[in-house]
């Protein structure tokens, strides 16, 4: 008899949605698993049927992780009443999802992806993994301004954690950051008295934005994957803070 696995678990596996999305499904009514409708947290093998929104789910896809350019005005979202979604932007062959988001006026670098770990061990605020941007505002960089801004400010009822701020230009400067509150860096700047004109992410981890042009995507694979599982191996990938096996066991050479 096969091992069973929680159904939310089973479909990020298999690449068709996060285990957010499964739940969300799942309590809609969305997935039958044998002809029945699925319970929430119900434990499931390849040998039950499972159906999703009319589409029979079949075993484990391959693992995709790919570094995407995000255009300004396309939304990180895989919702398909979102007609300018990045799902249906890159229109990749296979079923990949955003590991977090980028606002939409906002550009730059988003990873997608079919493995549901891989999304919770990088977004995960506690694990510390680092995101860069470069950001224009409509007043002057000043040593107060990236003082301010590297020390931590008050938004959305709490304080921003102490992150790396340099100044790159007169009214232009980059920012690293650990942890990803909603609209955090236009937030900040907003507090500080500026306006964000250009927001560009270039980096997550290791994986940087590089060659890429708006619109362009390419898979991680080789040694830039080797790395990145490197820094991923003892991060968490849950709230309650137990430590998940990968789903990256084999690079893709």
């Amino acid at each position: 008899m096969m091992e069973k696995i929680r159904l939310n678990k089973y479909l990020s596996d298999a690449g068709v949605c996060s285990r957010r999305e499964a739940d969300r499904l799942t309590e809609q009514g969305k997935i039958l698993v044998d002809g029945q409708p699925a319970r929430m947290g119900m434990k499931v093998s390849e040998e039950n049927r499972i159906v999703v929104d009319g589409r029979e789910i079949h075993g484990h896809a391959s693992p995709v992780l790919l570094a995407v350019y995000k255009p300004q005005g396309i939304v990180c979202t895989t919702a398909e009443k979102e007609k300018d979604n990045i799902v249906d932007f890159i229109h990749y062959p296979m079923r990949v999802y955003p590991v977090g988001r980028l606002d939409k006026a906002s550009e730059g670098l988003i990873l997608m992806t079919n493995q549901g770990e891989l999304v919770n061990k990088i977004l995960r605020g506690g694990n510390d993994h680092e995101k860069e941007y470069i950001v224009r505002i409509n007043g002057p960089v000043t040593e107060e301004f990236i003082r301010a801004m590297s020390s931590g400010v008050p938004i959305l009822d709490t304080m921003t954690k102490p992150c790396k701020v340099e100044k790159l230009g007169a009214h232009t400067f980059r920012i690293i950051l650990t942890q990803g509150l909603n609209r955090q860096i236009r937030r900040m700047c907003e507090f500080l008295g500026f306006r964000v004109l250009f927001l560009k992410r270039v980096r997550v981890m290791n994986i940087r934005l590089g060659d890429l042009k708006p619109g362009e995507y390419r898979e991680i694979r080789g040694a830039e994957l080797k790395t990145l599982q490197a820094l991923l191996k003892d991060s968490l990938n849950t709230p309650g803070g137990k430590k998940g096996k990968s789903q990256w066991t084999q690079s893709r050479e």
